[in-house]
């Protein structure tokens, strides 16, 4: 396939226009992107997670709280050491601390009688032997004070909850048993859901083994650290106390992630970020502005190509036709002309020319002055397109000069057609008006003769118009044989 110039420019300019917008945009896009990223990692996430962390305290570590001072309060410890045969007490404390802080669940377990009281009374007898009892013989046996603890309880319609677990001491140190409270997780699901939604953050608990303590269940499936290869790799930068920016990938993705120790809670507040979640709007901008500058680009195109068509179109009329009479001129004439008379060679049928001046026209340019002289130009021009055909080759050969090539046209039909010429331009009423005085043409007229060439066809038809003028103009000429 091959391309023009003109092609090539167009092609050379969209490609560059095309370069332009996708680079500027692309730019802009990098740009945007960067300071997204800078904005999240220096800014958005640590001032997230002082949000978040007040939230925390408001709905989980107040529970800690008060789980913390149940285990302190002394009617507590004197009840286990001295009135535990009185169950209506304890049950009625427990049920006020429920009823006045709205905990779903108090508890007290006693390590003299191993018994389980919550706010509806005793529940039941804790043996070491009981998977669902292990969590009070673990908790017990390990150095922490408290903990906080996910579990189902079947002595509460089986529903998880998140226990807060705090030890009894009395004032020897020496281990009276457990309390605390329980709440559903669904309670502990939503507040997670709320960080989520507001902050657009997945926030989790972690303890100092790395298991995750308290998640939004449905959403995040981690169970451990370790759960997640490239989680875990930053397990001793997370579980630590610097409370550093910290990046990764997984599964593609690229997370921004940010933990910090609660001693409350004896956990990491740990919040994380999907990069994508908050470069999602400068990636939409960046679609955008692409688009609109692919749309501009193509609009420009099409200008461009419309403007190089008509500039073409402007071109090629004029280097093929008189620009004052909108006639063919020498050159496009000579180039058609070479083709009629092929065929015209070729099917053996007859060609005739005709070749005429305007008489006197020096004298009409210099009496009234050539502005008038054009006019008589355009208007013998006009003449001409309104009495030959289509297929007729006309066009003014110079100055005021023209030829008329008549293809499947004897020498005696151009001969009638000449004079016919000759007689509506003498007697052309806008031709009177324009220069006072009726204006003549001096015509010759020959036609093709084998063994006749271009040149030897021309040569004649010109010697036949100067026969013409010779003979005192306005009139119509033979050539000669």
């Amino acid at each position: 396939m091959k391309f023009n110039a003109n092609t090539k420019i167009i092609i050379m300019i969209t490609t560059l226009l095309l370069v332009l917008s996708v680079s500027i945009s692309l730019l802009n896009f990098i740009v945007s992107l960067n300071a997204k990223q800078q904005e999240l990692k220096h800014r958005s996430l640590p001032l997230s997670i002082e949000n978040i962390y007040t939230e925390i305290q408001r709905n989980i570590i107040e529970p800690n709280l008060i789980s913390s001072m149940m285990a302190h309060d002394t009617f507590v410890k004197e009840w286990l050491h001295h009135q535990e045969t009185d169950r209506n007490k304890i049950q009625n404390y427990l049920a006020s601390i429920q009823q006045k802080y709205g905990m779903f669940l108090t508890f007290l377990v006693s390590e003299k009688t191993h018994n389980y009281y919550s706010q509806k009374g005793f529940i039941e007898k804790l043996n070491p032997k009981d998977p669902d009892n292990a969590w009070y013989f673990r908790f017990k046996n390990q150095p922490e004070t408290h903990e906080i603890n996910l579990d189902y309880n079947d002595q509460f319609h089986n529903s998880m909850i998140m226990f807060i677990n705090h030890k009894i001491y009395d004032q020897n140190q020496q281990l009276l048993g457990a309390t605390g409270i329980g709440m559903k997780m669904s309670y502990i699901d939503s507040i997670l859901k709320t960080f989520r939604e507001n902050y657009q953050f997945t926030v989790f608990f972690a303890n100092r083994q790395g298991d995750i303590i308290l998640r939004e269940r449905d959403i995040n499936p981690l169970k451990n650290l370790s759960d997640n290869p490239d989680l875990d790799k930053l397990r001793p930068q997370i579980l630590s106390n610097k409370g550093q920016t910290l990046e990764y990938h997984s599964l593609g993705e690229k997370y921004l992630l940010k933990s910090q120790f609660i001693p409350e809670l004896n956990a990491y507040l740990i919040v994380q970020a999907k990069l994508d979640d908050f470069t999602k709007d400068v990636r939409q901008t960046f679609l955008a502005n692409l688009s609109i500058s692919l749309i501009i680009t193509f609009m420009i195109t099409l200008i461009i190509l419309t403007m190089v068509r008509r500039f073409n179109n402007k071109l090629s009329f004029l280097a093929s036709n008189d620009t004052l009479t909108q006639l063919k001129n020498r050159r496009a004439f000579n180039d058609d002309f070479e083709i009629m008379l092929s065929l015209t060679k070729r099917h053996q049928q007859p060609l005739s020319l005709i070749f005429f001046d305007i008489d006197n026209f020096k004298t009409i340019n210099d009496q009234y002055g050539h502005q008038i002289g054009d006019q008589v130009l355009v208007r013998v021009a006009e003449i001409l397109k309104q009495r030959f055909r289509k297929e007729d080759l006309t066009a003014r050969w110079g100055g005021e000069e023209f030829v008329i090539a008549l293809p499947s046209t004897t020498e005696n039909q151009a001969y009638t057609l000449a004079e016919n010429l000759r007689n509506q331009i003498e007697q052309d009423p806008q031709l009177q008006t324009q220069t006072q005085h009726p204006v003549t043409i001096s015509l010759g007229i020959t036609e093709y003769r084998i063994p006749d060439d271009y040149d030897s066809l021309f040569r004649r038809l010109d010697d036949a118009m100067y026969q013409a003028k010779r003979n005192g103009k306005n009139q119509t000429c033979h050539a000669l044989i």
